[in-house]
């Protein structure tokens, strides 16, 4: 009966711990104030603007300076590159789209492609799978790479591959794996479901985007096209990324800019907070894929253990744990952006960054740490986050060292109780 006993004696502090931290008062949100500033030193960064919304509250700061030697603080309405966290937009579209009945996520690629078109369905290994689907496309499990070329020369970031390129390039390619059985993370997928959901609008992307997000959310900066005044205001790192310049080429994928404003607003809509008159399908940041259920995953798990994969949203932690987050992770062209959301309580954080001369904190981990600190929850662990950041590792490694790791403090910690209670009763 030992073992019961010292389970007991485990499980009864957290349970405590977590009735004490539901019913206690939430931190004030301006009290994160010290740690971003402190993470922002550590980050190596150049500049840094943070937003919090809980609830029916905003808290939002800004670090360092507009570009190296500006002296100027970033402030509300200066112009970040979204990079990936454009992806949870390109599937907000596509939520919207399917709830009008124009596109479902069972649909084939091959129904929005170009006319002599042909999309793949032959894997490197000569296997063949159903079609790519647009679920397919969205949850990272089409079996297409991460990217298929590069810009030359001088051309800016998020300028190619573009609409013609892709489409040229994918009959000839052979999947990484037949779609559905593993997740491979993929910029040209979500280049290509921008392309379908254009298609099914019967609009050009740019279009659609202000039509059906930009104008109902009040997004005034969120664009593919920045004008002159924007790319003004376009925060700058360490070094030159090259130009502000029209990035419809990535749409999908990588290409939004926006602003902390616009990002606070996108926040409110997502979390659906109170008094916000325009508020987010529950469908965009559901599950639809269990982790356990795929082969592997790769390129998922920058922030955390991956157990659920949305419509380009990545669900860390176990369903019944309630350090749960939704999150998206974003970078390149000199920037480093993080959105972390905790739906059930009506609380958010988005975080951008441009690079400094060095790298230093891990952005997304400390960010998912002060989030569930802002919940009114203890930080979850960071020595998965530690493991994710590699990107050679798959995330299913993470996920087994992690739990080994969880297991083995587990095991130290029944023996160590197991002991005092062998003393104890001798005494």
């Amino acid at each position: 009966m030992l073992w019961v006993l010292t389970a007991l004696i485990l499980l009864a502090p957290l349970s405590a711990h977590r009735v004490q931290a539901e019913t206690a008062p939430l931190p004030q949100l301006q009290s994160a104030d010290p740690f971003v500033a402190d993470l922002f030193r550590r980050s190596g960064s150049t500049g840094m603007v943070v937003v919090v919304v809980r609830e029916n509250e905003t808290w939002m700061q800004s670090y360092g300076q507009t570009y190296p030697g500006s002296h100027q603080k970033p402030n509300a309405d200066s112009l970040i590159r979204l990079c990936s966290l454009s992806k949870i937009m390109t599937t907000d579209l596509l939520v919207k789209l399917i709830a009008d009945g124009h596109v479902s996520l069972s649909d084939p690629l091959q129904k929005f492609a170009p006319p002599s078109v042909t999309v793949p369905v032959r894997t490197v290994r000569g296997l063949s799978g159903p079609p790519i689907t647009l679920r397919d496309l969205a949850t990272h499990t089409s079996g297409l790479p991460r990217e298929i070329a590069y810009p030359a020369g001088d051309a800016g970031h998020f300028t190619f591959p573009d609409y013609n390129f892709r489409w040229q390039w994918l009959p000839g390619y052979r999947l990484r794996f037949v779609p559905g059985t593993a997740a491979h993370y993929s910029n040209i997928g979500f280049d290509l479901l921008a392309d379908a959901l254009s298609a099914a609008a019967g609009k050009p992307y740019p279009q659609l985007f202000a039509d059906r997000i930009a104008k109902p959310l009040g997004l005034r900066d969120t664009t593919l096209n920045p004008t002159a005044n924007e790319c003004g205001r376009l925060l700058i790192g360490a070094k030159n990324e090259g130009p502000c310049s029209d990035t419809t080429a990535a749409a999908g994928s990588g290409g939004m800019y926006s602003t902390a404003n616009d990002m606070t607003r996108w926040l409110k809509y997502v979390l659906n907070a109170p008094g916000v008159p325009v508020h987010q399908d529950p469908a965009a940041t559901a599950t639809y894929i269990e982790a356990s259920q795929l082969r592997w995953t790769q390129g998922l798990g920058h922030a955390g253990v991956p157990n659920g994969i949305g419509l380009g949203w990545v669900h860390t932690n176990q369903a019944d744990d309630s350090t749960t987050i939704i999150e998206k992770t974003g970078g390149g062209a000199g920037f480093t952006t993080y959105i972390a959301l905790d739906p059930g309580r009506h609380i958010g954080i988005f975080v951008a960054a441009t690079e400094g001369r060095h790298e230093g904190a891990n952005i997304f981990r400390e960010s998912n740490d002060l989030l569930v600190y802002l919940a009114g929850l203890s930080p979850v662990p960071g020595a998965s986050m530690e493991l994710a950041a590699n990107e050679h590792r798959s995330d299913a490694q993470v996920r087994d060292a992690a739990l080994h790791q969880k297991n083995a403090e587990r095991a130290r910690l029944a023996r160590q109780i197991a002991r005092t209670s062998v003393l104890a009763a001798v005494q």
